[in-house]
């Protein structure tokens, strides 16, 4: 087992040398869980030994990409939790009907699958003419892919379940044009957003935002990351604007929770 031969102090190390060499720091997130996901990548890979792994990290720009791309993780879908999108569609969105301009900051967006997907909403609203959607993730690879608009052609069809579920208005299929193995969405949709590298742990507020999605990332953080990031939230939310987490996240133990009030059953929160 790879685990028994490689321990915590090398994994230390090893993100010691990721942050001196190129910036990124990971050394507040989940142990257990970046640990499972260096081991991964270092047995797939097939290291002669940790220290050539360790070397090759660090001096190997290209290698790094596949680093970051493995240890940051992307899995995402459209309209992931049907119930929470109905939730956005119903009892939040409407509410910027009368705002001359709507600003929405999708954080870890990975390929980009949610971003489109609250552009779908928005649309059905007719509220996406005066929206921007600002769609960041730490991984530049995962947001070149999220720019094209193109996903999977098979999976489209548990995406448009989903899209029904959340009380999807149209057939799915208006939003795509199908070539051959991948669907390719709606400039329109994508015009709307820009894509931008953020890293949660390190970089600042960066505009005023009436709504923010950070879905299923925070769980990976430990809980003192988790609190500095939810700082950050709140520094980028404008008064009566809304804060979005994933089904398994919390601001409850955070101690400035009772600044926020939580809409209905979903985990969305209104910063008061």
């Amino acid at each position: 087992m790879i685990s028994n031969l490689i321990d915590n102090e090398q994994i230390e190390t090893l993100l010691s040398d990721v942050l001196d060499a190129h910036g990124y720091d990971f050394s507040e997130y989940s142990p257990a869980s970046i640990k499972r996901r260096i081991l991964r990548l270092y047995g797939l890979d097939n290291f002669v030994s940790f220290a050539e792994f360790r070397y090759t990290v660090k001096t190997d720009k290209q290698y790094f990409k596949r680093f970051l791309e493995e240890i940051t993780v992307n899995v995402t879908e459209m309209f992931r939790d049907p119930s929470f999108y109905k939730a956005l569609r119903n009892d939040v969105l409407p509410i910027f009907g009368t705002y001359p301009f709507i600003r929405i900051w999708v954080a870890g967006c990975s390929t980009g699958e949610e971003a489109y997907s609250l552009a779908i909403v928005l649309k059905e609203l007719k509220l996406l003419h005066k929206s921007l959607i600002y769609a960041t993730d730490i991984n530049p690879s995962v947001l070149e892919k999220a720019k094209k608009g193109m996903f999977p052609l098979n999976y489209l069809k548990g995406y448009s379940e989903n899209y029904l579920q959340s009380g999807g208005e149209q057939d799915f299929s208006t939003y795509y044009a199908a070539n051959y193995t991948l669907a390719k969405f709606d400039e329109t949709l994508s015009e709307k957003m820009i894509f931008s590298t953020h890293n949660l742990v390190s970089d600042h507020s960066f505009n005023e935002f009436q709504l923010i999605l950070c879905r299923n990332v925070l769980i990976y953080f430990d809980k003192e990351l988790q609190h500095k990031v939810f700082q950050l939230f709140d520094n980028s939310l404008e008064q009566l604007g809304y804060l979005a987490l994933g089904s398994k996240e919390s601001l409850d133990f955070w101690p400035k929770a009772k600044q926020f009030k939580r809409i209905k059953t979903e985990k969305i929160w209104r910063k008061l």
